[in-house]
């Protein structure tokens, strides 16, 4: 059956959802691979992440090929010109197709009268690729960050900066989780190797795989079943923290999609979950996840900073709190984050994650424990969120991460390892 889409034109407009209107690619993406094959869900998604991570090296390209910038409805053609861009630099799609189809973009994008200048600027690009390329690394540096994340980065981690710039700017691995109630690991690895998937278990979580080449969830073994779980494996350590019990009353907030919810229960099945989440939107991917892994919990909307709207006087004896924030930990996974973000959001993140934890720290039990969790990697939002928490709430104790002066554990994105993950395990009193 003959395509029917223009996927360059796709991808052209989904970029510009994420710049100009300020959408996230997780919420864009689903909407758009809906009506495409499976092998052009893939190439969107290359294109629309590729785009996003080496974005100030194609705004470059483009300036310097350009006479002057497309803008106001035109804008969309700016995207396409770097979807084209990207195609020649770093796919190995052969470039007589990344042409025909990006230039034909400009026909579907309704704008039939700049399918030559799209042609012209990405052959002018085409004929000379290896000056521009370095030409662009050199005008525009390795590092394709915001200037003022780069330079939160740096002050942050002055001797490792360039290392987690260069991990962010990585495809991050593809991290599973063996559920232990229906498989082994040894199992699991086993059924991935008759599938002819090569892949390597971690040396410290028990549970955690990581493949060398990711896949569609859809191939995994088991999947549909609740064999396993796509979860990065810094994520999978939140769990090994908590460390819940079967009977214990527990709270998830910030729970959506779901993926540390159902480790709990896969680590404590007989546990009372409360799963809680203010994206009445996002809780439906938790109820999905319960439902292929064939677990119960009570799932509910609500704001962390209001408990006694969704939980009335109910106590638990772990809580853990996933808090919103700037996710600069994931990066890799979403590079629209680095242009999504503002280096004013992080006071006002910091200012929410305070409420949010005075709100909910009287509902744990005396002897109770929470782990307080960002996928972030900045002070403002982890080891000092937690060491002035501690100096206002003289009953909760540090345990097993850091001290009171340095509390928590940071994990930085690693091109091999887990994303950038904070931990600080608190107990109550």
């Amino acid at each position: 059956m003959k395509r029917t889409y223009n996927l360059r034109s796709i991808a052209a407009q989904a970029i510009h959802s994420v710049l100009v209107q300020k959408q996230s690619l997780s919420s864009i993406l689903p909407r758009l691979q809906g009506t495409l094959s499976a092998k052009d869900n893939a190439l969107l998604q290359e294109l629309c992440f590729g785009i996003l991570r080496v974005l100030p090296q194609l705004e470059w390209c483009v300036q310097q090929l350009m006479a002057r910038p497309l803008s106001g409805k035109q804008r969309v053609l700016h995207y396409l010109l770097m979807t084209g861009l990207y195609q020649l630099m770093y796919t190995r799609i052969p470039h007589h197709a990344a042409l025909s189809e990006t230039v034909e973009g400009a026909a579907v994008l309704k704008y039939p009268q700049f399918k030559g200048l799209i042609n012209g600027v990405l052959r002018q690009f085409q004929r000379q690729k290896t000056d521009w390329l370095v030409r662009s690394v050199n005008d525009t540096g390795h590092y394709q960050h915001p200037d003022w994340l780069l330079a939160r980065i740096k002050k942050a981690y002055p001797d490792q900066w360039e290392q987690i710039v260069a991990a962010n700017n990585h495809r991050p691995p593809m991290w599973l989780r063996v559920n232990r109630l229906l498989c082994s690991r040894t199992e699991y690895l086993e059924l991935l190797r008759e599938a002819g998937m090569e892949a390597t278990a971690h040396p410290v979580y028990r549970h955690a795989i990581a493949l060398i080449t990711p896949c569609a969830v859809k191939d995994l073994p088991g999947f549909e079943r609740g064999w396993v779980t796509v979860q990065d494996v810094s994520a999978q350590e939140c769990i090994e923290l908590l460390d819940p019990k079967n009977g214990e009353h527990i709270l998830d907030l910030c729970a959506a999609p779901g993926g540390k919810t159902t480790h709990m229960l896969e680590a404590a099945p007989d546990a009372h979950i409360l799963a809680v989440d203010i994206d009445e939107q996002r809780l439906l991917r938790v109820n999905e996840n319960l439902q292929r892994l064939h677990f119960n919990a009570v799932v509910r909307v609500g704001d962390g900073r209001t408990p006694e709207r969704w939980c009335g006087a109910n106590m638990f004896d772990r809580i853990l709190l996933d808090a919103p924030c700037s996710a600069t930990g994931v990066i890799r996974r979403h590079p629209d984050i680095k242009w999504l973000r503002q280096d004013s959001d992080i006071e006002k993140l910091a200012v929410l994650q305070a409420e949010i934890l005075e709100a909910i720290w009287p509902r744990l039990k005396k002897g109770g424990v929470m782990l307080y969790a960002t996928c972030s990697i900045l002070p403002e939002e982890n080891q000092q969120q937690i060491k002035t928490f501690l100096q206002r709430n003289s009953n909760a104790l540090l345990a097993k991460t850091g001290t009171p002066a340095n509390p928590g554990k940071q994990n930085l994105p690693h091109p091999d390892q887990g994303d950038g993950f904070f931990y600080a395990l608190l107990v109550k009193q």
